[in-house]
């Protein structure tokens, strides 16, 4: 799609957070050694695919308690970057904590719409509750969470009807929501050089954004980031955080302290920060 809105530096250098670390590709790169020798020695079921695209693949790690609490993790790279196998590590401390754990594989943009990755992802967390005795994991238990685009996208999760999609779904199927750093207002992305592989329009800006859209859901929500983070970031959560606190679902707020925005993904996979242990003590 043609750019027709401006580039604004301010927010090109508040949301292109990458460009803000020194060695981006080398993080990833360190990221992607530490998950493959995670998968290399825990209980797992890998590259489970549960729609038809080549991405649509999800892993499942268990922490060998019977009737744990799930917990799925969402990445991020702003719809248009990133894979599952770089993240494993994030589950390391969960798995050492008993707690089963999914993360969510998805086509990314310009290949696919931003629509169709959160379609997508709905997709995914139905066929973990319709497949998870097969797995030894508990379909009662699924507790959603996602960094970055992947908050965005758990911010869409909670705001879904699942009897619309079928009858034979539980209405409560998600037991708690926690995005992470998440992007819950879409418009000020459409100023950046990110928005250029997306391909959003004034009506998908408003319709993805989770501000804008209603919690289907009691369950309770904790809303996290890193204390360090641009202003932008701080800018996404406190807006929504305030727009949400209206609606019936409980919901708290968490600034893991210093962090940027990749330093807090770090941290979740830290069993000693408080972050993690937040969230542990979050999910049911």
């Amino acid at each position: 799609m043609e750019r027709t809105i401006p580039i604004d530096p301010i927010l090109e250098k508040g949301y292109n957070v990458r460009l803000l670390v020194d060695d981006f590709d080398g993080l990833i790169e360190k990221w992607s050694k530490r998950s493959e020798k995670f998968r290399a020695t825990v209980d797992s079921s890998l590259d489970c695919q549960y729609g038809s695209g080549e991405k649509d693949k999800l892993d499942i790690f268990r922490g060998g308690k019977t009737n744990a609490p799930l917990f799925i993790f969402v990445h991020g790279g702003y719809w248009q970057r990133g894979d599952k196998s770089v993240y494993s590590f994030v589950a390391e401390s969960f798995v050492s904590s008993g707690i089963d754990v999914a993360l969510i594989g998805y086509q990314l943009c310009p290949g696919a719409s931003m629509t169709n990755i959160v379609d997508k992802i709905r997709e995914a967390i139905i066929w973990i509750w319709n497949n998870a005795d097969n797995h030894s994991i508990s379909k009662n238990r699924i507790n959603v969470s996602g960094h970055s685009a992947g908050g965005h996208i758990t911010g869409m999760v909670l705001a879904t009807d699942w009897k619309k999609i079928s009858n034979e779904l539980p209405s409560d199927m998600v037991k708690t929501g926690i995005p992470v750093s998440g992007l819950y207002q879409l418009d000020p992305i459409r100023e950046t050089t990110i928005a250029d592989a997306l391909g959003l329009d004034d009506e998908e800006s408003k319709a993805l954004s989770p501000h804008y859209v209603k919690p289907k859901t009691d369950a309770p929500i904790l809303v996290a980031l890193g204390a360090g983070e641009t202003p932008e970031f701080h800018w996404q959560t406190d807006n929504f955080v305030e727009k949400w606190k209206e609606y019936s679902a409980p919901l708290d707020y968490f600034a893991e302290p210093v962090v940027d925005h990749f330093g807090v993904v770090e941290r979740l996979a830290n069993k000693e920060s408080q972050i993690f242990k937040k969230v542990n003590d979050w999910l049911l």
